[in-house]
């Protein structure tokens, strides 16, 4: 599918905008594990698990809490499991985010399975707030994360966005399913291979989206 010639950007956060990896998750992880522990009353171990379980079942554990324990709040366990004052104080932009981002024409708006108030603050702390023009987190979507397609066609409507002029920009593979199926082109950041059969482009890390896309113009 060749990329639209306006495009509309749609841009995953993290280990797409930035290494989650090094900081992010490890922090994440560990505070929902302990949300878990505290709310089941249940080892770090045994919660550590559920977590992963839950994970791998749903996609989220958010998503296994809500089914198998009502009386857990979702934004409660949202905000514990990101504690903005630890995860802001290190961030780590992927090389060139900023140029690359300055580069490429068009809106551009944040798509992420993380929670509003996590998504904004990285935002801020990566210093590129004011490249997007709005942010879509899970409660938007009514706890739906990718790639369930119930997000990506609320996302549509609240911007009313046309499908054909966007553009997904992932490191999950699997996410890049459903916009192509609503007619979404879609990029893949991935070293090497495999390649994915729903991805338009696949590229080894977000400053080569800039070039590649100056070559097709």
């Amino acid at each position: 599918m060749p990329l639209p010639r306006k495009p509309i950007w749609l841009f995953d956060l993290d280990n797409t905008l930035h290494d989650a990896n090094r900081h992010a998750f490890p922090t994440i992880d560990a505070a929902m594990t302990g949300f878990i522990a505290d709310a089941l009353q249940l080892s770090e171990n045994d919660a550590s698990a559920l977590r992963l379980a839950y994970w791998h079942r749903y996609g989220a554990t958010l998503l296994g809490l809500i089914r198998h324990h009502p009386h857990v709040d979702p934004q409660r366990f949202l905000a514990h499991s990101h504690p903005l004052d630890v995860l802001t104080g290190r961030v780590h932009p992927v090389p060139g985010l900023k140029r690359t981002l300055a580069r490429l024409p068009g809106r551009k708006y944040l798509f992420t399975n993380g929670p509003h108030d996590y998504a904004e603050a990285m935002l801020a702390a990566l210093g590129i707030d004011r490249c997007f023009d709005g942010l879509f987190a899970i409660e938007s979507a009514g706890y739906s994360p990718k790639p369930q397609l119930r997000g990506y066609r609320a996302l549509l409507r609240q911007w009313r966005l046309d499908p054909r002029r966007c553009i997904l920009v992932e490191d999950t593979a699997a996410n890049l399913r459903p916009a192509r199926q609503l007619g979404m082109a879609t990029v893949l950041i991935r070293k090497g291979t495999p390649r994915s059969s729903w991805a338009d482009w696949q590229i080894p890390h977000l400053a080569a989206l800039a070039d590649r896309w100056s070559r097709q113009r």
